[in-house]
């Protein structure tokens, strides 16, 4: 018989949003993808590292990444030793935790954000402890001084949207004993981020990801900025070959196009503001959001009732089962005319 660990035994995993089989017959608004393709020069890289006869399979990849740590850190003012490739950003979140947080050791988080913090502490026998938020987006009973190992801070705040004022991430990381690890999944969509904080203090982590702003969710890229010592305590145990030979060339190629991703983001935040404007005008509160996304709540508050009519019109937006969720919906920012599509469709379901 199988023994697995308690903890594995009696931990429920992550849900990811639908991914459906016949998804290019979707207007797919639920898992925060980009709506338009990635850079051209994406597309061009793939191929000429492929070649003709795709022969560079054979071998393994760069295992550090190297090209991508310089690329990076030249868009960003960092030495390469202060950067991080990784399979997706969750890879640096789960290894983040690994390397400081042992069994017993506590990690936090605000509730609601990336419920995925706690399934990676749970893996890891970690103790989990969650703040909730203030009316005014703050973090509520955060204490002087917080002793746990991590702390992470999604901003912009996902499912809701809004961003923490940097003022406010300076004040957590004073406050905070351990890492501060500030997740900035949607900072490009932001009008500001927390990267000068990680030049200021030690303790500041932060991690990005290009499925997101540079339209790669298929590719699996992410990485994190920090002081060099984090940094090489990551490289010791992340997954030697981390990135393909795919992945590190679709990755090269989209940071060095910075005109496609500008381009790209800003028809997403200027499609963002508009559709926030029309759902107020059918009489939906909308928070402000920073992220390529919204969080609306119907009039009757009901949010599975307009995911069941968005879903029969072949709509896919994402109903989160938590209760301090379920009065709305987080709709992700496709095209303008998915986006009007999807609000002609609430306004009929009403």
């Amino acid at each position: 018989m199988i023994t697995l660990r308690p903890t594995i035994a009696a931990m429920n995993g992550y849900v990811p949003g639908y991914q459906p089989p016949d998804i290019a017959s979707w207007i797919k608004l639920n898992t925060n993808e980009n709506p338009y393709p990635p850079s051209p020069r994406v597309i061009e890289a793939i191929r000429e590292e492929l070649g003709s006869d795709g022969a560079s399979l054979r071998t393994y990849p760069c295992a550090s990444s190297q090209k991508l740590r310089e690329t990076a850190g030249a868009l960003y003012g960092f030495d390469p030793s202060w950067i991080i490739m990784a399979n997706g950003s969750d890879e640096v979140l789960n290894n983040l935790i690994r390397a400081c947080a042992a069994e017993g050791q506590e990690v936090g988080y605000v509730h609601p954000s990336y419920s995925y913090y706690s399934t990676l502490s749970e893996i890891q026998g970690a103790v989990v402890r969650t703040y909730g938020l203030t009316g005014d987006f703050r973090i509520q009973d955060f204490p002087e001084r917080y002793s746990g190992r991590i702390f992470f801070l999604t901003t912009p705040n996902s499912p809701l949207g809004f961003a923490f004022p940097i003022d406010y991430i300076e004040h957590l990381a004073r406050s905070c004993s351990g890492l501060l690890v500030v997740d900035e999944a949607y900072a490009d969509f932001a009008g500001t981020n927390a990267l000068e904080l990680v030049k200021r203090y030690d303790n500041v982590v932060v991690t990005r990801t290009l499925s997101k702003s540079y339209a790669l969710a298929g590719m699996r890229i992410g990485l994190a900025i920090a002081r060099p010592e984090i940094i090489a305590a990551l490289d010791k145990i992340r997954d030697h070959y981390n990135l393909d030979r795919l992945a590190q060339a679709a990755c090269l190629a989209a940071l060095q196009d910075q005109e496609y991703f500008r381009d790209a983001c800003r028809r997403i935040i200027e499609t963002r503001e508009w559709f926030t404007t029309e759902l107020r005008g059918i009489g939906y509160e909308v928070i402000p959001s920073q992220g390529n996304f919204v969080f609306a709540a119907p009039p009757d508050r009901n949010g599975k009732r307009v995911y069941d009519g968005l879903y029969t019109r072949k709509i896919l937006v994402r109903l989160l089962s938590d209760s301090l969720l379920a009065h709305g919906l987080r709709i992700s920012i496709g095209t303008r005319e998915e986006m009007e599509l999807t609000l002609a469709a609430m306004a009929e379901i009403g």
